[in-house]
């Protein structure tokens, strides 16, 4: 039995397996080609890798990270087989994720010393945005936390009704006002019915506007200022939530908000729509932001905490 498989539940792992299918299949057969007739990682193989994880959506500086750490590992070995280059791809990604110090966690939990724990998300719309936030809410419930959502998101009606048919389906409570309403009076109401209600996690959900970076940082600033009258030091965690499918686009949006506002953590979802599964490596490596929540499938359980180690076996199993 494998080290991931004493740690992960199998039908969690299984979950993953399937959610990163199209990813991996797309990277192991171009991977294939790349070293057909080949016996030794050389200069050739190491530029069809090259062109390999950039098409796989690692991106660029990560990409090369990778390339410098085989390239030495050649230089070091003398003669490196191409059989044994899928091993030490896996273990030259473990490290180089190794080095954000993230991605190590296996359980929905949050910090003991902090009630209510605030956490506000931020992201483009469309990328499940909301679907996040009702599946982050159901699995906060399952592990006995009581959790209130905040539907800050004012400016689509849209928004306020997609969250509130989660939070019925979640059976959690939610504050909401009507579409227009100032979304800094619904965070704040939000937290003081979170703290009326002795809640441990409060959810907010904001809006997904990015045309215009001044009036987002102007926005998300005012929230949470009007946030820390009721909780002094929220929000404890801002959530970013970037659409895995989209590839580059998904770091420039992560490029955005980090510029328009202090990011701590990102989730990143449709993993198993596509096969830009490597998106997650790269943007973990360039923004040093950890990913903490992957979503890997439409199901009310296939958002999962994301560890590199159960990511990476998954990868490359």
């Amino acid at each position: 039995m494998s080290f991931f498989k004493r740690i992960f539940s199998s039908d969690k792992k299984e979950t993953l397996d399937k959610g990163l299918e199209k990813t991996k299949t797309t990277f192991f057969s171009k991977l294939s080609k790349a070293i057909v007739g080949k016996s030794k990682v050389d200069d050739d193989v190491l530029d069809n890798l090259e062109e390999i994880l950039v098409s796989s959506d690692v991106g660029v500086d990560t990409t090369l990270k990778i390339i410098t750490r085989i390239e030495n590992r050649v230089a070091e070995d003398k003669y490196l087989g191409t059989a044994e280059l899928n091993q030490i791809l896996q273990e030259e990604i473990a490290a180089l994720l190794s080095e954000t110090n993230t991605g190590e966690a296996t359980e929905f939990v949050i910090p003991v010393n902090v009630k209510p724990y605030v956490l506000m998300v931020v992201g483009v719309n469309g990328v499940g945005k909301t679907t996040t936030i009702g599946k982050l809410a159901y699995q906060f419930k399952k592990q006995g936390y009581k959790v209130v959502l905040g539907a800050a998101d004012t400016f689509r009606a849209a928004a306020i009704d997609q969250l509130q048919i989660w939070a019925d389906r979640v059976d959690v409570p939610i504050v909401r006002q009507n579409m227009g309403s100032d979304p800094a009076s619904v965070a704040f109401d939000t937290l003081q019915s979170a703290v009326a209600q002795d809640a441990d996690i409060v959810i907010i959900d904001t809006a997904g506007r990015l045309h215009n970076k001044v009036n987002l940082m102007n926005e998300l600033s005012k929230v949470k200022r009007v946030m820390q009258k009721v909780v002094a030091d929220a929000p404890h965690d801002v959530l970013l939530v970037l659409d895995g499918s989209t590839g580059q686009n998904a770091f420039e949006q992560a490029k955005q908000f980090t510029a328009a506002t202090e990011v701590t953590s990102l989730a990143v979802t449709k993993l198993d729509g596509t096969a830009k599964g490597g998106v997650v490596i790269g943007i973990s490596d360039q923004f040093q932001i950890p990913v903490k929540y992957i979503g890997v499938g439409e199901g009310i359980e296939d958002l999962q905490v994301f560890n590199k180690f159960e990511f990476i076996d998954s990868f490359f199993k």
